[in-house]
């Protein structure tokens, strides 16, 4: 499982030594670290961490090997994959092959053995910064790479993710709604709970057309998650323009919180070291409650707590704030049946304190009819 001295090269010059683990060679992407206890295969395969180097904050990862079953995309996205101490053998009766084994096949190269606690505090202090995983014989050679390497921000990346081709999730049971899904990076799961509600999701790629959007009359639209800097999603933003000017009911999840801000005329930053893991404590400022949710951005709404926002679509107000550090995690549009959370609660992997905002989303297609 462990092969040559390996190095995690930080952009400030910090060194981390370890070995191999996946594929040999080299990776460079923008680190960041993820704080889920569980789920490292759903994290893997999250297209919202493309062109990130993952660091796992759970000291043993692997333990239940790799099936067929859990992935959220046809593929492993993130750019390099850092642990601790990983396996050295998978045990779960659900395991068809070793984590080690799936990263070697997919070619993701990894780094083991090192101190992922420090590299967390080291990230949590500096913020998130650009990364390379390589030889620890050519330190000197992957700093200059990794300083080369383009930054997040300006980062266009829902175009490399979406799906090439529309494609239909059926519901399960009596159809009750049609959703137009747009693909900025979405996860299978999220389909797959509309569909639990008797929604047919038509999952449409990120640069269609208003008109492919909204062929056969959808009941709502979803704007999926997905990488890269909202400021860049332009095409996104004018799609979600149209679907309000038209009052169909829409909810966006992640990166389409973000869309859908911008859409509101509102602005968007990058957060110094982002949320990513599964135990994020966001409260519902409607009823007061606290979900623990699931978290994977770099990115944040910019929009003021303490009052609505006068746009062009009526009064939008925060619905949700993070407790960790006050991010906006939630947008409600009081005039126009729209709305969405920047965190995802779909629940792969994740805590499912989430799962009625789907059900939010049917009741605001149901009072549309």
């Amino acid at each position: 499982m462990k092969t040559a001295p390996t190095v995690l090269v930080l952009e400030d010059g910090r060194v981390f030594c370890g070995e191999g683990y996946g594929a040999a060679g080299e990776a460079i992407g923008e680190a960041v670290f993820a704080t889920g206890m569980t789920g490292y295969q759903e994290t893997l395969t999250d297209p919202s961490y493309h062109r990130q180097i993952v660091v796992q904050t759970a000291p043993h990862i692997g333990n239940t090997g790799v099936n067929d079953e859990d992935p959220e995309s046809r593929r492993i996205w993130v750019a390099g994959y850092v642990v601790r101490d990983p396996a050295r053998r998978p045990s779960s009766w659900r395991s068809q092959r070793s984590l080690d084994d799936e990263l070697l096949a997919q070619n993701v190269v990894g780094i083991a053995g090192v101190d992922t606690r420090a590299i967390t505090r080291h990230l949590r202090e500096r913020g998130a910064m650009r990364a390379g995983i390589g030889a620890a014989c050519g330190i000197d050679g992957l700093l200059e790479r990794v300083r080369a390497a383009p930054r997040m921000t300006g980062a266009d990346l829902a175009g490399e993710v979406t799906t090439d081709e529309p494609y239909v999730v059926p519901a399960i049971g009596a159809r009750r709604f049609t959703v137009a899904a747009l693909d900025l990076g979405i996860k299978a799961m999220t389909p797959h709970r509309l569909a639990e509600r008797g929604i047919e999701v038509r999952v449409l790629p990120s640069m269609c057309t208003v008109e492919d959007l909204l062929a056969g009359a959808p009941d709502g639209v979803f704007l999926a998650n997905g990488p890269g800097d909202p400021a860049t999603a332009d095409a996104a933003v004018e799609l979600t323009r149209s679907v309000l000017d038209r009052r169909v009911p829409l909810f966006g999840i992640c990166f389409g919180n973000q869309v859908l801000g911008r859409a509101l005329g509102l602005g968007t930053y990058k957060l110094r070291y982002g949320h990513h893991g599964i135990n994020q404590p966001v409260l519902d400022r409607a009823t007061g409650r606290v979900e623990i949710t699931a978290h994977n951005h770099g990115f944040a709404v910019d929009a003021p707590l303490d009052h609505a926002v006068d746009t062009a679509y009526g009064p939008v107000e925060v619905s949700h704030v993070c407790l960790n550090d006050d991010v906006v995690e939630g947008l409600r549009c009081k005039d126009i049946p729209a709305f969405s959370v920047q965190y995802h609660p779909e629940a792969a992997a994740g805590p499912h304190d989430a799962g009625h905002l789907f059900d939010r989303f049917v009741t605001l297609m149901d009072g549309a009819r």
